[in-house]
């Protein structure tokens, strides 16, 4: 089954019928919302708003562990994030969408697992590439069928947030190798790994990250809501065309999917 969860921006899915909103108790607190279990154009799939349905839950706030968790145990086995970045790259203008492959981690303070050892050995789990191969795959299809030009693959660097970066950060970022940046890509993504989610992010660039392009002398909030609003639609597209495809049987074995006609 396939569960989305929507960053800033999408507090609502355009086109889900909802059959039902879940409240789930977990053993680590309460996720950002009420599961939205529903079809979007007829294909089943979950839904949950990362910041609350209401906007209201920072992103150093966010449940992570509580969020993922709910939506493995609803039957979830894939898992697309929306999530609004600021452009590094010169192609990552606002509007421009890009299936990242790659998180570098500046986040800090936040709940990143949910091995609780009490004496039991210490596992590592690999994280050389952050995403599931096969749902990145998926988004870049989905994306194709809906005449959208994505950049596949970059790096995406997840502050702390909630406020903005400044010039000088955003130059060190990309010094480091970040094409991207936003605050919630990490621990999300890890956290899918430990839970054996398939996982991958479709990150829309709604402004020049700070000190570029017309974020030169700042970041403009009116901006930043006018890409959102416009890049509304697209998304719905997008996710509709991951919707209808094929995400295995009750098990969870994932088999290959066609894209439904938009």
């Amino acid at each position: 089954m396939l569960g989305i969860i929507g960053g800033s921006g999408l507090t609502k899915l355009p086109g889900l019928s909802v059959t039902h909103r879940q409240v789930v108790r977990t053993p680590f607190g309460e996720p950002s919302g009420p599961l939205t279990i529903g079809s979007l154009d007829g294909h089943s799939v979950v839904f949950l708003a990362r910041h609350g349905y209401g906007h209201t839950i920072p992103p150093h706030l966010v449940n992570y562990r509580a969020n993922i968790w709910a939506m493995q145990r609803h039957g979830v086995t894939h898992v697309v994030s929306v999530a609004t970045v600021g452009g590094i790259h010169p192609q990552l203008a606002p509007g421009r969408i890009c299936v990242p492959d790659q998180i570098i981690d500046y986040t800090h303070g936040r709940e990143t697992t949910w091995a609780e050892y009490n004496g039991k050995p210490v596992t590592h789990l690999d994280f050389t590439w952050p995403y599931c191969a096969e749902m990145r795959g998926r988004c870049l299809e989905a994306l194709g069928h809906a005449g959208e030009s994505p950049l596949d693959g970059g790096v995406y660097a997840a502050t702390q947030g909630p406020r903005l970066e400044t010039k000088a950060e955003v130059e060190r970022l990309a010094r480091d190798g970040a094409d991207m940046v936003g605050m919630t890509g990490m621990p999300e993504a890890y956290l899918a790994r430990e839970a054996e989610l398939c996982y991958a992010a479709i990150a829309v660039s709604v402004n020049w990250a700070a000190g570029r392009g017309d974020s030169a002398a700042g970041i403009s909030p009116e901006g930043i809501e006018q890409t959102m609003g416009d890049m509304a639609t697209r998304i719905r597209v997008v996710l509709k065309n991951l919707a209808c495809m094929n995400y295995g049987d009750e098990a969870g074995a994932a088999t290959p999917g066609g894209v439904c006609d938009v």
